[in-house]
């Protein structure tokens, strides 16, 4: 049996595919090989079809079949599959010529495009790019028009300046110890008063002027156990207060802090917590500036804080918030796998429990 002899399983191509996003997986056109970009062993890239399209991989195979093996004539098979002659005629010659393949579907774009900007122009386009002109300064300089330069530079990868910075080495790293350095940021959410436009999607009624809360967050290098306060505000008081809290909090488990590290907020290059190290004998390491990826641990924290919790369910008040907040943080620590250490924070504190003196 021909790789092309059983139709989409639903619509049997009579009158051409009837699913907009293609036929359904099952069909003999994905098994075959027909959807373009389709892969064995890996991701297959969805064929994308117009509303109005009258057939699809699966319906030409039929188109195919009916004529070739089943001797159908091209008017029957055009009427039965409620196209034109010439659409049946055009598949069938498509088949002959490139079997099975021919069957997909096809770019739009022309074989030809006699006006677009030669190759040598292109790569001046490209040259000056790399000088760091801008696209306007560009078309200025070559006496080309702006659409023209956007549209080489789009094609080239081009469009904006930061694509041509040298990619940004990705340097991992996890200190052997809980307690080696602990990982300090803060994140700003705004008060609630009722249910807001993130649930309901009504901006119009957006609660203006009832100001902001910080949630400060600290979270060990070695085990990820995590300590979260919300406070007022991310002053230096409150940060340095914020820190003795959590050195608490760290020494009630076991573990002694030796440094934090941070980035250049206004409460962490402040006298008050400055001395609040130098107090509690920590060295505070501070991140390179514009560089949050250095204090990644902490980012990655607030994201899962802030989709699993925080934006997930429709507060009423902050203070319900609050307390959702302070129960995740619980079942963060004690029962969630963390997907970096394969078990819980305070598993894998258990488990360095002799390396933490």
């Amino acid at each position: 049996m021909s790789p092309w002899s059983l139709p989409c399983p639903s619509c049997e191509g009579s009158i051409g595919c009837s699913h907009p996003e293609g036929c359904p997986p099952g069909g003999s056109f994905v098994d075959s090989g027909l959807v373009e970009g389709s892969q064995p062993h890996g991701r297959t890239r969805r064929m994308n079809l117009h509303t109005q399209a009258r057939t699809c991989p699966a319906s030409r195979a039929l188109l195919v079949r009916r004529v070739l093996t089943e001797h159908w004539s091209v008017q029957q098979t055009a009427v039965a599959a409620g196209v034109s002659r010439r659409t049946v005629s055009k598949w069938l010659a498509r088949h002959r010529r490139e079997g099975d393949p021919g069957l997909r579907d096809r770019s739009s774009r022309p074989h030809r495009s006699p006006r677009r900007l030669p190759h040598d122009w292109e790569d001046l386009v490209v040259e000056l790019r790399r000088t760091r002109m801008t696209g306007p300064a560009i078309a200025l300089r070559l006496k080309l028009p702006r659409s023209t330069v956007s549209r080489v530079l789009a094609r080239r990868g081009l469009s904006r300046l930061k694509s041509l910075e040298p990619p940004v080495v990705v340097r991992r790293y996890e200190w052997a110890r809980p307690g080696d350095m602990l990982h300090l940021d803060v994140k700003k959410l705004a008060r609630i008063r009722g249910v807001g436009h993130r649930i309901t999607g009504d901006v119009s009624r957006k609660a203006r002027g009832i100001g902001w809360e910080f949630v400060h967050v600290c979270i060990d290098d070695a085990s990820r156990v995590a300590y979260v306060e919300v406070l007022t505000d991310e002053k230096g008081v409150s940060a340095a207060a914020f820190l003795e809290r959590a050195l608490a909090y760290f020494r009630a488990l076991g573990v002694r802090v030796r440094r934090v590290l941070t980035d250049n907020g206004s409460g962490y290059v402040s006298r008050a917590f400055h001395h609040a190290c130098a107090r509690l004998r920590l060295q505070h390491r501070r991140t390179r500036p514009y560089t949050p990826r250095t204090n990644g641990k902490a980012e990655r924290f607030i994201q899962s804080m802030l989709r699993e919790c925080a934006y997930r369910l429709p507060f009423t008040s902050s203070w319900q918030r609050s307390r959702a907040l302070a129960a995740w943080v619980r079942y963060y620590n004690r029962r969630r796998p963390h997907g970096a250490i394969r078990s819980t924070p305070l598993q894998r504190l258990s488990a360095r429990a002799g390396t933490t003196s």
